[in-house]
């Protein structure tokens, strides 16, 4: 009987022995590494040497020891990466799909705009973009009020080069052509368009147009290039 008790208690180490054994030998580095981290996507601007690095420094354990949640909020914290996914593919390998950030605007400067009025870092990267300015928490108004001027300039042969939104919310556009005009707080679509259909006549004067102000009922005010007076026009 204690013989058969003893049998069972060494079956029993054993198997407690040969489980710390194979759960040391999953976690260890050196005997189950992950060697592959597989990058998918479209991306561009994202740089990924310096992310795969950014991994490895992180989660350097085993292919066992690696935390998928942790690297996929380590990814998603990029300033280029919009989303990611992240997934272990057995025996060795760490396979990370990206989707890039999409910048249609820079932001005062210093950032950039995705469609949904997002801000990213441009790590460096140089864009030629529109130009949007405006005080923080601004960044959607002004990229949907660009957006909705964009449409309707885009019926004449000019285009948005910067556009300002103020702390009162007014807004001011400068034209890739150099003119600057004075929308005012209210209506500003409204006083686009009535730019637009005067802008053939201005276009015929033989002085060049600075700057036209819309914050008026009707009629427009214009300012003329190397002259200092100013007219109105109804």
């Amino acid at each position: 009987m204690w013989s058969g008790v003893a049998f069972l208690g060494l079956v029993l180490a054993g198997l407690v022995f040969g489980g710390m054994k194979a759960n040391q030998y999953l976690y260890d580095e050196q005997q189950m590494p992950v060697q592959v981290i597989d990058f998918s996507g479209d991306y561009q601007h994202i740089d990924i040497a310096k992310l795969e690095r950014l991994i490895r420094k992180a989660q350097p354990g085993s292919f066992f020891a690696l935390d998928v949640n942790e690297v996929f909020e380590l990814v998603e914290s990029q300033s280029w990466v919009y989303r990611a996914s992240v997934r272990k593919k057995w025996p060795n390998t760490l396979k990370i799909y990206l989707v890039e950030q999409q910048p249609v605007a820079k932001w005062n400067e210093d950032l950039l705009l995705n469609p949904y009025g997002d801000t990213f870092n441009d790590e460096g990267v140089e864009l030629q973009l529109p130009r949007l300015y405006g005080p923080g928490g601004s960044e959607k108004t002004a990229l949907e009020g660009y957006n909705a001027m964009h449409a309707l300039i885009t019926t004449t042969d000019m285009a948005i080069d910067e556009l300002s939104l103020s702390e009162r919310f007014a807004w001011q556009v400068q034209l890739k052509n150099g003119i600057k005009l004075n929308l005012g707080r209210q209506e500003f679509i409204d006083r686009l368009q009535r730019f637009i259909d005067v802008y053939p006549l201005l276009a015929q004067q033989e002085k060049a147009v600075k700057y036209v102000d819309l914050r008026y009922d009707t009629g427009v005010a214009v300012g003329w290039n190397d002259d200092n007076t100013t007219d109105e026009e109804s």
